[in-house]
């Protein structure tokens, strides 16, 4: 984003530090109020020039690209000044630093709370950004510090790059953050009356300081694997749900406040921007309420009826009625030749639509009446629409059979209804109304007339009834419509962000579906003209055999020879049916010939998976490059086994949004939607973790802070230098900075068996190519050694611990007498016990100075088995070997089952019938939860394997209900 402008010099004075914080409090109405938003480029100078006393810090003067240069020349003659300070909670929630220790107090910068003057605003205002010349609000010393102090160079510091590398380089010591010496991206401009960590923590119901740290880790383009795992000490342990939540959250306020200073910058432009207007704006919270204080002062609006009377002079009258009633005289406004003054009535009418647009703008107001509706009974309607029903598809209008004549109160009625409800009003088959009790409205009007809009002075019965008559005006033309729009958007928005959130869900449980490790599988892609289409894979996902059989034209007997041959051939004991087409009678097909035995001597067992994307990516051009010598159709058939053979690797080839676990999935935003899907992917993939040396490109760019060009240099330098033997060589990839070092490192794998034997290798091949030199074998030519063989791997590259904790993991190594050789081994369990048993883990991480969080962190990668897999805790896929039909079905039978899909109203279960039966979320409870596995929250999700009982069987709808028993 540019930055403005500067400001002429016939601009006004540049407020001082006592004047800044004003600009906050939304009852100050002074004409200072209307400079306090320009942009900060000249108020922030002052505070920052240099006292007088010190003569070193005359530097500070200079220009920051001055100063920048002058300290990357310096060389480090003082030790490193830690400015890692890590955020925490103070007693007035404000977004501090924690008080450095006493023996570094002398070389450390003051936290935020000492700085003097300007940054008291910048900390209530955290989101705003600063243009390029005061920016750096972090990066500047304190003015009480001489400049020389903080321009040495730090130890890691190369010489003679640019400042902003040199900051990156600073890495983060045992799981606290560095500093924010980048500056926020937000400018000064942004600011707005209120504080945005607190509108942010009362949002979201989170702590106002992890509000502010999480914000600062935002700023500084941390990503929500990364923090979740790394950051659990500034963040409060939250889950990633909760980091998005709160991050979508922090975008939402953060448009609000760009889209009210666009408005302020046009208005003002326009010469329409009063003080009660700028502070109306500035009050706004959401996008509703910017539309309600702008609407009438948008470009191509004919004006407002309050607008109207004022050009007609009527506004004096207007506020002397309220302020000064005893000298007004409506007489003396009538002008018969003028519309709107022509007669005592038009005058009245006019006074009445200045005072009712006051009343209608005014923050305590509009407080009061949404304080009140909180605590009345407001209800939301639907009613079938009179249209609909006399010329509506009968099909259609069904499917809101529910929603004919519907009610609830609003703060009852699920996210579903609401979704359904506004598909309803969208396709004109339901009429939607927001009813507020007329209680509301009286109390209201006698709060208005007898309390906040009570004349200074006695008022005659004409001006009382005109005064009351403006305020019901204002109820019913202003304010009503308002709440009605503010209600509904906010249950939209609730229900669209659930219906998200349920959909992210679903897919991280679909995407941490346990692999099936080790097996030959059969993917077959069913069909009916077309035949079905096999594929088999071997247990490394390598493609062994494909083929097309038909099983429904009258051939099944035939092609049964071909599939037992093809199973015997290749040792194939697992079938893998998508769900797509013809799935019900190939699954009997199969089930039949496994009853009859006639694969024997081969045990096999078949499961159903969803099919759903892959015949989207069997066409999409990552297919054609993974497979290029195959028909699309058998691409589908290779898919639909890999998702079960590893589900994480295939699902994330396509896109999120077709894989069909969601819930209004068309109905909701489609940016949020994107945004949340590919962020549960990346959270996946990164818990899960990839082995850097064997994985694909496609899965690689999922990974915390990497994308399509850096995984596809990784793929390149892998291809060209041979394997990675450590982190650590990840950083001489192009394009992998400190930060995406950061941020990707704690996901990426080793398997150190084969980096072992690819050393040892390539030692033996060194060592005869040195003997081979010495004899003069390779004349004159020089052996060049390869970057692979000057590294050493490292054992730790194999767990889940930070290259930023190796350090406190060798100490803890040491503490405990380990050996980072026995990594995942019983000895090192043994070990990591009696140490914690002795000392207890606050105890041991205070003699390692790092953090309980960081610790426990080390431990689990220390005492993880070798190859541990996060995904082994989930459901396998359910393996069968006959088939029940939907007629079989009775009243309470009792079967096993697989979650197929949640929602906030139940889950389907698919208990191989063709038809998925349905739980309803009254019939989950906690008892009948397993208590072993940990859950994120009390619902299912998908994968998960359920015992079920049939509660009722709708045949005409293909209906099943369903009763939970246990989750097995």
């Amino acid at each position: 984003m540019s930055s403005l402008p500067r400001r002429g010099k016939s601009a006004a004075k540049a407020p001082t530090s006592e004047e800044l914080p004003s600009f906050l409090n939304s009852t100050s109405e002074s004409e200072e109020e209307e400079e306090e938003w320009e942009p900060k480029s000249k108020i922030a100078r002052r505070p920052r020039l240099p006292k007088k006393t010190e003569a070193k810090t005359k530097k500070a003067a200079a220009p920051r690209s001055t100063v920048a240069r002058k300290m990357v020349k310096k060389v480090a003659i003082k030790k490193e000044m830690d400015v890692s300070l890590p955020i925490a909670p103070v007693e007035d929630n404000k977004m501090q630093l924690l008080k450095p220790k006493e023996e570094d107090a002398g070389t450390k910068p003051k936290s935020f709370n000492q700085k003097p003057e300007v940054p008291k605003k910048r900390e209530i205002n955290s989101f705003q950004g600063n243009n390029q010349n005061s920016l750096m609000s972090d990066e500047k010393p304190s003015t009480s510090f001489p400049v020389v102090k903080q321009e040495k160079c730090e130890e890691e510091f190369a010489f003679d790059e640019p400042p902003s590398k040199k900051i990156k380089l600073n890495a983060c010591p045992e799981g606290k953050p560095v500093k924010n010496v980048g500056g926020n991206k937000i400018k000064e401009e942004f600011e707005m009356n209120w504080d945005i960590v607190q509108a942010l923590s009362e949002i979201t119901n989170v702590e106002p300081w992890v509000c502010a740290n999480l914000i600062r880790l935002f700023q500084e383009e941390n990503t929500i694997p990364f923090i979740a795992r790394y950051r659990k000490e500034l963040i409060n342990n939250l889950e990633a749900d909760a980091l998005r939540e709160v991050q979508q959250t922090l975008e939402e306020l953060r448009t609000v406040a760009k889209k009210t200073h666009t408005m302020i910058q046009k208005l003002k432009k326009e010469g329409k921007l009063s003080n009660c207007l700028l502070k109306g704006l500035l009050n706004c919270r959401t996008l509703e309420e910017l539309d309600h204080v702008s609407a009438p002062y948008k470009t191509g609006s004919k004006g407002t009826k309050a607008q109207r009377a004022k050009q007609l002079g009527l506004e004096p009258a207007a506020l002397s009625l309220l302020q000064n009633p005893a000298e007004l005289n409506l007489f003396s406004y009538i002008r018969p030749n003028t519309k709107g003054l022509a007669n005592i009535q038009e005058v009245e009418a006019g006074v009445q639509h200045i005072l009712a647009d006051i009343f209608a703008k005014d923050k305590d107001t509009l407080d009061f009446i949404r304080k009140l509706c909180q605590q009345r009974y407001i209800s939301i309607q639907s009613t079938l629409a009179r249209v609909s029903s006399k010329n509506g598809n009968e099909k259609d209008i069904d499917k809101f059979q529910l929603y004919h004549e519907f009610s609830c109160n609003i703060k009852n009625i699920q996210h579903h209804q609401i979704l359904a409800i506004n598909r309803g009003e969208n396709l004109k088959i339901l009429t939607v109304k927001v009813n507020i009790p007329d209680g509301v409205k009286n109390e209201f009007c006698w709060w208005c007339v007898n309390e906040r809009w009570r004349p200074k002075q006695f008022l005659k019965p004409e001006f009382m009834r005109i005064l009351r008559s403006s305020v019901e005006d204002a109820y019913k033309r202003l304010i009503h419509p308002l709440l009605c729009r503010e209600f509904r958007s906010k249950l939209t928005s609730d229900a669209e962000k659930e219906s998200v959130m349920m959909f992210g869900r679903n897919l991280r449980q679909l995407l941490l579906t346990s692999p099936v490790r080790g097996r030959t599988l059969m993917g077959v892609d069913p069909g009916y003209k077309h035949g079905c289409k096999l594929a088999i894979i071997s247990p490394t996902s390598q493609i062994l055999h494909t083929d097309v059989v038909y099983l429904h034209s009258g051939q099944g007997f035939r092609e049964a020879e071909k599939i037992k041959r093809l199973l015997l051939q290749y040792n194939c004991s697992t079938v893998v049916i998508g769900n797509g087409t013809a799935c019900r009678e190939t699954e009997a097909y199969f089930a039949d010939l496994i009853m009859k035995k006639y694969f024997a001597p081969l045990d096999v067992v078949y499961c159903i998976v969803s099919e759903a994307g892959a015949s989207i990516y069997s066409v999409s051009p990552e297919a054609s490059k993974e497979m290029p010598d195959l028909d699309p159709n058998l691409r589908s058939a290779v898919s639909i086994a890999r998702r079960v053979q590893d589900p994480l690797a295939e699902l994330v080839k396509i896109e999120p949004k077709h894989i069909g676990v969601g819930m209004y999935q068309h109905d909701v935003s489609q940016t949020l939607l994107k945004a949340t899907l590919d962020s549960v992917v990346e959270e996946c993939v990164s818990f899960v973790g990839v082995d850097i040396n064997i994985c694909s490109e496609i899965l690689l760019r999922h990974i915390a802070g990497l994308n399509t060009n850096r995984a596809k240099n990784i793929i390149e330098w892998r291809e060209k230098n041979g394997p990675f033997i450590n982190r650590e060589q990840l950083k001489e990839v192009k394009g992998l900075g400190p930060k995406t070092f950061q941020q990707c490192a704690g996901f990426i794998r080793f398997n150190q068996e084969y980096i072992k034997t690819f050393c040892s290798n390539k030692k033996n091949e060194l060592g005869s190519r040195a003997l081979l030199s010495k004899a003069g074998a390779l004349g004159k030519k020089k052996s060049k050694l390869t970057p692979c063989a000057l590294q050493q791997p490292n054992p730790l590259d194999q767990t889940c611990i930070h290259p930023e904790s190796y350090n406190t993991a060798m100490r803890f190594l040491s503490l405990i007498g380990g050996n980072a050789n026995d990594i995942g081994k019983s000895d090192m369990q043994q070990k990591v016990n009696v140490i914690i048993q002795k000392e207890g883990l606050e105890g041991t991480a205070k003699r390692l100075n790092t953090t309980v969080h960081t610790l426990q962190l080390i431990i689990d990668g220390l005492t993880q088995p070798e190859g541990y897999d996060i995904r082994t805790d989930f459901d396998k896929p359910d393996f069968k070997r006959s088939i029940v039909c939907f007629e079989d079905l009775s009243v309470g039978a009792v079967l096993t089952g697989k979650v197929e899909n949640a929602t906030p109203f139940g889950v389907f279960v698919d208990i191989g019938v063709g038809k998925s039966g349905l739980i309803p979320v009254r019939n989950i409870t906690e008892a009948k939860l397993s208590k072993v596995k940990k859950r994120r929250s009390l619902g299912l999700g998908p994968g998960e394997r359920v015992e079920v009982k049939v509660l009722n069987v709708d045949i005409p709808r293909l209906r099943i209900t369903l009763d939970l028993i246990r989750v097995l």
